[in-house]
């Protein structure tokens, strides 16, 4: 069924989508896009805390998908299945389960929201979700793949954001 999803989707390429889904996938590459944003949050009093909370889910992310689950599942990717698909990127050499690109994506949303960033969680979703779809357009990651990444992101971020409340970097609170 999930074979079947992704074989629908390719039905939509196109050479000018092909490029623009290549484009934002390396926006998940290495976390480097939610890391710049987190760089960027820092450099802002107002919003280092935010920078902060971002930055701890993406450890915790990093962690439990790449150190722990994908080695744990050991899930094959859905284009070692079917080899008659001709990759559009380099062949990711790591485990299919789950989505590193979307639990990346989720960790820095939901630190964002968490952290009360009320519009910056709402803008940070969109790459998040076209970067999570980008990766079953390009046949590298299954649907479940994506939603497991999406689930993990969104618990590195809240377990962040009780980890910096935790060490006491709450939001202070205006009388």
């Amino acid at each position: 069924m999930e074979l079947d999803l992704l074989n629908a989707i390719q039905t939509i390429h196109t050479p000018a989508l092909d490029t623009i889904m290549c484009g934002i996938t390396r926006l998940g590459n290495g976390g480097v896009f939610w890391l710049s944003l987190g760089l960027l949050l820092l450099l802002k009093p107002s919003k280092v805390r935010a920078g902060l909370i971002l930055f701890i889910a993406i450890g915790l992310e990093v962690l439990l998908c790449n150190g722990l689950l994908k080695h744990l599942f050991c899930r094959v990717r859905p284009c070692d299945v079917n080899t008659a698909i001709q990759l559009l990127i380099a062949r990711p050499k790591d485990y299919s389960f789950p989505s590193g690109h979307t639990a990346v994506s989720f960790a820095a949303v939901a630190a964002l929201y968490f952290s009360g960033e009320k519009l910056l969680w709402k803008l940070a979703l969109i790459p998040a979700v076209l970067i999570a779809f980008s990766r079953m357009y390009l046949y590298v990651h299954y649907p479940t793949d994506i939603l497991g990444g999406a689930l993990l992101g969104c618990l590195c971020g809240y377990m962040a954001y009780r980890l910096a409340k935790g060490l006491h970097m709450e939001k202070k609170q205006v009388k």
